[in-house]
């Protein structure tokens, strides 16, 4: 099993703000600095995990074209791509990226519970400027028969025109964890843009 976990501070240890190398010198974005700065404590006991098995890699390879012959050789068994291909954008990673919106978008993440047996996370929304969140369902609940639980995310945007990403997050919580996983849009530059101006 592979865990990847986001439980981390966005600031420096003494709440100051955290800026990204290079030149020039500017504030850091979910891009520089992921989920933050790992939080040795919180890491430990995460709550819950975004848990990624050997069928997860195979869909990841299934949606960025890999072929099947190539998938099988790799995880010696055979493998057969669903059709139509799997999206890239259901990878089940802590974070969320979608680098062309155009029309409204829905993706699926599964959480595994690593904590208390019987637990209830409720989803807090920030959502980019401009861009509509929704998730399905906005509680979560985990008990001894229910150890990993699916959600959808859908997203829509307002935007005409957007050059540049515009970041957010989900943070499942309960009242001892807080699972948070940023998101990142950018809008498709749309052609009736250029054509009318």
């Amino acid at each position: 099993m592979f865990y990847l976990l986001y439980v981390a501070w966005r600031t420096d240890p003494f709440g100051e703000q955290i800026f990204a190398e290079g030149s020039p010198r500017k504030l850091a974005d979910p891009f520089d600095y992921g989920g933050g700065l790992v939080n040795p404590e919180k890491a430990a006991k995460p709550g819950l995990v975004f848990d990624l098995g050997l069928e997860d890699y195979v869909l990841y390879m299934c949606s960025v074209g890999y072929n099947e012959t190539s998938i099988s050789q790799l995880v010696g068994k055979g493998t057969v791509c669903s059709n139509p291909k799997p999206s890239v954008l259901d990878f089940n990673l802590p974070s969320i990226t979608i680098p062309n919106l155009k029309d409204e978008v829905t993706l699926t993440r599964t959480l595994t519970n690593v904590g208390q047996l019987e637990s209830v996370y409720k989803v807090v929304i920030e959502p980019p400027i401009g861009i509509q969140v929704t998730v399905t369902p906005e509680t979560l609940v985990f008990n001894s028969t229910t150890k990993r639980v699916s959600f959808k995310v859908n997203v829509s945007t307002t935007h005409k025109i957007n050059t540049g990403y515009f970041f957010g997050s989900l943070t499942w919580s309960d009242s001892l964890h807080n699972v948070t996983i940023p998101l990142s849009v950018r809008t498709q530059l749309l052609q009736n843009y250029y054509d009318e101006n």
